[in-house]
């Protein structure tokens, strides 16, 4: 099936359960990009701030971009002007750096909290611990440029259906307690970002709105840089 053939499924598979479609084009190409596009997508996800940055230049204005890689508080400054969401946040100091920047391009800019769930240390996110001391600290209630919509979170790399949906299931479950304890009185409070290509379906059934699916719409194809294409 093509590019705009998977979005038109998946679209609609999301869309019949009012899920949030973002199409992850890490290391794909404008062309790529252009074609889902065309099929109606607007919502994409970057890994890296280069690659995001370069092909924002490159293609329609409209799109909405999402920041979903680790991101260095040295490169905040690249993606302020333009970034739709940053749904990466795993520190008070990233947290400040982007309320920096926003204030610096005079806007507000969009976050998501990354909550750390998955039983591998490769993965990056705030533990559910940190995340509340995070959004208790005064510090945290300082910054008038972000704002929080939501969290974030990674499951396990593995087959085993039950340790990812048990995984989605204790973020869910944190997520309300958040919502209840942090966000009661702010409608902007309504993101669960879960699930990839490979679980976006378990992810969904333990309350995910927001999927980021990448192979499943553009091929897990092994192709040359982006820039070289």
């Amino acid at each position: 099936m093509s590019i705009a053939d998977n979005i038109t499924s998946l679209k609609k598979e999301t869309d019949a359960v009012k899920v949030t479609l973002i199409a992850v084009s890490k290391t794909k190409t404008a062309q790529d990009v252009q074609q889902a596009y065309d099929a109606g997508q607007r919502l994409f996800g970057e890994n890296t701030v280069q690659e995001l940055v370069d092909k924002q230049q490159h293609l329609p204005t409209d799109i909405q971009w999402h920041l979903i890689g680790h991101l260095q508080t040295n490169k905040v400054k690249y993606i302020a002007p333009f970034v739709s969401m940053i749904q990466s946040v795993d520190s008070l100091k990233l947290l400040q750096e982007i309320n920096k920047q926003a204030e610096k391009n005079k806007r507000v800019i969009d976050c998501l909290l990354q909550i750390y769930i998955a039983d591998e240390e490769t993965k990056y996110g705030l533990g559910f611990d940190e995340a509340i001391e995070l959004l208790r600290s005064d510090e945290y209630a300082a910054l008038k440029n972000i704002r929080i919509c939501g969290l974030m979170g990674i499951a396990t790399n593995t087959e085993n259906e039950k340790q990812v949906k048990d995984e989605y299931y204790e973020l869910k479950t944190f997520f309300d307690g958040i919502k209840l304890s942090f966000f009661r009185k702010e409608d902007s409070f309504n993101i669960l970002s879960m699930g990839m290509s490979a679980d976006y379906k378990l992810a969904i059934e333990q309350g995910s709105n927001m999927v980021r699916v990448g192979s499943t719409i553009f091929g897990s194809r092994i192709i040359k840089h982006w820039k070289n294409n």
